[in-house]
């Protein structure tokens, strides 16, 4: 059994080989453009196209009190009967993210429906089950994302486990 440690503090033990490494920067420039431009489908109302593993969040600034816009992948997309499960992959200091914890109210779009939902927070515990299971389905993009936000993982259920525990996932649970 191993044990992960950040900036030397021990974080917790699993039986997998996950290391803590550095997270991407969220996108500048050309690259936040390119994953910005399905917003114009959305707006063009042809997010169809992009069916219902992405959605279209519509959310009020922190600051501004304006709607922001944003799309991103559904986790959960197979079963979205209690809410769209969305992962921060650039962590906490996300725009979309620190809107969400000051107003939790927003609407998403997705697929050929729109609904007002309310922000859930969601726990280590559920983010262990949640990447689980998109890993279980989605392996090479769940260990490319993992990647992305920092994670180094060995392809093993424990791994994609642990690294859920340290991701947030936000519900948009239907209001």
């Amino acid at each position: 059994m191993t044990v992960a440690r950040v900036d030397n503090r021990r974080v917790g033990a699993h039986s997998g080989r996950m290391r803590v490494t550095e997270p991407a920067p969220p996108p500048t420039g050309l690259r936040r453009h390119l994953l910005r431009a399905p917003i114009h489908l959305y707006r063009r109302h042809l997010g169809v196209l992009l069916g219902r593993r992405f959605l279209h969040l519509e959310h009020r600034g922190r600051k501004s009190g304006q709607w922001r816009h944003v799309v991103l992948e559904v986790v959960n997309h197979d079963d979205t009967r209690d809410g769209f499960v969305v992962a921060v992959g650039f962590g906490p200091t996300t725009d979309w993210y620190r809107n969400l914890k000051a107003d939790p109210h927003a609407f998403v779009e997705s697929g050929r429906e729109r609904v007002a939902v309310t922000a859930e927070f969601l726990g280590e515990g559920a983010g262990a089950d949640f990447m689980a299971h998109y890993a279980s389905e989605h392996r090479r993009t769940a260990a490319k994302l993992c990647a992305v936000m920092g994670f180094e993982v060995d392809g093993s259920d424990a791994d994609f486990r642990e690294a859920g525990r340290r991701i947030r996932f936000v519900r948009l649970r239907r209001a």
